[in-house]
């Protein structure tokens, strides 16, 4: 079955990506996993090459292009190469859709010039420490000055992804306490320059997988924002983060879909290097059968996700589409890389090995951007149970 999704320019742009991994990003990768996170130069290369930009309108300095195929582009080309961009996909796929949608002509002159250079990297603060998926259950605050300048923002987040690294934060805070008719009442999204006093970073989280996406704890104590960064309208933030989720679980279906089709193309490669009993691995039945079934799921998985990327696109992918591509491709993927790694016998548990790596990468798709039991949960509601 031929692939429909991509033309000619998407093409033109994986073979730059892929020449630009196998020259930047490769030969360097094993020090980044070590440090556990990519140079912070390493964005600056990502801005030149226009990563960045692809989304952003023309006269900001992007290519003004208004589609999420050249993500797709990248989340598949970065899995073939067993390597990750650190913590720039946060950058581009979860901050700039809440500035493209809610910052004003002033914030947008201010902002994504430099978001496009990477001279600013973003990321986007929601979690803290006791509510996990409960955003509603948020206890920082920024409460509005006296003389209405700025606010001042007080509290801590967890897991953010590109917190090391960041020089705005979109921060999620209540400023004002919810009501008795809706808990999710009282948050905004403010975005926060990191290197306002009293903003700092915690703990370097140390991941299971995702080593070279720099993961941080975040704290802020007294820290004034300026009324000009607040993004939208006050109170109304919970809503402006549930219209951003479909894209968002997009991108981690597409993401596990392209793992799961790396891992497919590491065990075959694997397989016919390797020799047991004086045959390669490849020879035995069980071996052709076991890729067979893999390739089968993949082969599933990328029609989901095409159709899923289609959709979004043509801006009529549903949150309850969006988490049953989620659920469907994040579940695959954790089967496919899973038998794959079994092929690999004992190498495949050594993390000079990708598959390794993958295996460990791709386990917190089913938990972020909404777990595997939440996506069904939503599933469930769309169907009327």
């Amino acid at each position: 079955m031929r692939r429909t999704v991509f033309n000619e320019d998407h093409e033109a742009f994986r073979e730059t990506l892929r020449a630009f991994i196998e020259a930047e990003v490769v030969p360097v990768y094993d020090e980044w996993f070590a440090a556990g996170q990519a140079p912070r130069d390493f964005y600056y290369k990502l801005g030149e090459l226009g990563i960045f930009g692809i989304n952003v309108p023309e006269e900001f300095g992007g290519a003004g292009m208004d589609s999420h195929k050249f993500e797709a582009v990248l989340y598949e080309e970065t899995a073939r190469a067993g390597v990750q961009f650190g913590g720039s996909g946060v950058h581009v796929l979860l901050a700039l859709p809440y500035i493209k949608m809610l910052a004003t002509d002033e914030q947008k002159k201010r902002y994504l010039p430099k978001f496009v250079t990477g001279e600013e990297m973003w990321a986007i603060a929601m979690t803290e420490p006791g509510t996990g998926s409960d955003l509603a259950g948020m206890k920082s605050t920024a409460k509005l000055s006296e003389d209405g300048t700025h606010y001042v923002l007080n509290g801590a987040k967890t897991f953010i992804t590109g917190g090391v690294h960041a020089d705005r934060v979109i921060v999620c805070a209540r400023t004002s306490a919810p009501t008795a008719e809706d808990r999710r009442h009282g948050i905004s999204l403010f975005a926060v320059d990191t290197k306002s006093e009293g903003y700092s970073v915690g703990r370097k989280l140390d991941k299971l997988g995702l080593k070279t996406s720099d993961t941080a704890e975040l704290a802020f104590v007294d820290v004034k924002v300026p009324v000009e960064d607040l993004l939208g309208e006050e109170n109304k933030g919970f809503y402006y983060l549930g219209h951003n989720l479909a894209s968002e679980r997009w991108g981690i279906a597409f993401g596990a879909y392209a793992q799961a089709k790396a891992a497919v193309r590491f065990a075959k490669q694997y397989v016919q290097e390797r020799t047991v009993f004086g045959k390669p691995v490849a020879h035995f039945q069980n071996t052709k059968f076991e890729l067979a079934a893999c390739q089968a799921e993949v082969d599933a998985a990328e029609a989901v996700a095409d159709r899923a990327t289609e959709a979004l696109d043509a801006g009529e992918l549903t949150p309850a589409e969006a988490a049953s591509a989620k659920l469907f491709c994040t579940e695959v993927a954790h089967r496919v890389i899973d038998r794959c790694l079994q092929l690999h016998g004992g190498y495949g548990y050594m993390n000079e090995y990708p598959i390794a790596r993958l295996y460990a990468d791709n386990r917190v798709n089913r938990i972020y951007g909404g777990t595997s039991e939440i996506m069904k949960t939503i599933i469930a509601k769309d169907m009327g149970l």
